[in-house]
């Protein structure tokens, strides 16, 4: 194992100076919006929340809005239990808390996805996934091959949780994977960081938003 005393940040700063090898964007693409309800995106008004760039939703609509133009899909996934939350599963069996995952009720404002975002709920596609990734157990693959897309660009949060996740399951299932940074956020810059880094390096390229835009208005 390499030992370092830079920080996640400087690391994956020095990665991306780095002229390293991309998957490129493909013929055809999807947005996957992973999880921007309030629960994660509201601060003010949940502990549970976060932030990273404060234009995160500003941007997510931007690119949101670019593929529908193009009558490209556009996915939001959201997560919210059963008032057991037994469809939880194990996940929600470390705490119980008004706070805690499986107490996100359908309807509930946690649940709802933020209202600074542009969704056209006439067209786009929202998922209740119950678990990290928004492959697991919902109709997203079928979706995808349904609109033959062969590139998937992944925002939302926690960039080293559902993000992460999501993009494992979509290399794995052979999509070439985009991260616009600005559109990804965690709770702490060490995981949020660590996260970009192994994903650029491994699963997916890691890029400016500004690269998304122009890819999507060309």
């Amino acid at each position: 194992m390499i030992r370092s005393d830079m920080t996640a940040r400087e690391m994956y700063r020095e990665l991306r100076s780095r002229d390293t090898p991309r998957f490129g964007f493909g013929a055809k693409a999807a947005i996957v919006n992973v999880d921007p309800q309030n629960a994660y995106t509201r601060p003010d008004e949940f502990v549970t929340a976060y932030e990273t760039d404060p234009r995160q939703m500003e941007h997510i609509s931007r690119i949101s809005d670019l593929a529908r133009a193009r009558n490209w899909p556009v996915v939001w996934t959201y997560v919210a239990y059963l008032p057991s939350g037994e469809d939880c599963g194990i996940w929600g069996t470390r705490t119980n808390t008004e706070d805690s995952l499986q107490n996100i009720r359908h309807g509930s404002r946690r649940a709802m996805l933020d209202d600074r975002l542009n969704i056209d709920r006439a067209r786009d596609v929202i998922i209740n996934k119950r678990m990290a990734s928004a492959f697991h157990d919902t109709m997203l693959g079928s979706l995808l091959t349904f609109h033959r897309v062969d590139t998937v660009i992944v925002t939302g949060g926690s960039t080293s949780g559902c993000v992460r996740a999501t993009v494992v399951d979509s290399l794995s299932r052979g999509y070439r994977t985009i991260v616009p940074e600005e559109c990804v956020s965690d709770v702490h810059e060490s995981p949020h960081y660590a996260n970009l880094y192994d994903m650029h390096l491994k699963y997916a390229d890691v890029v400016p938003v500004a690269d998304v835009v122009a890819y999507l208005s060309a």
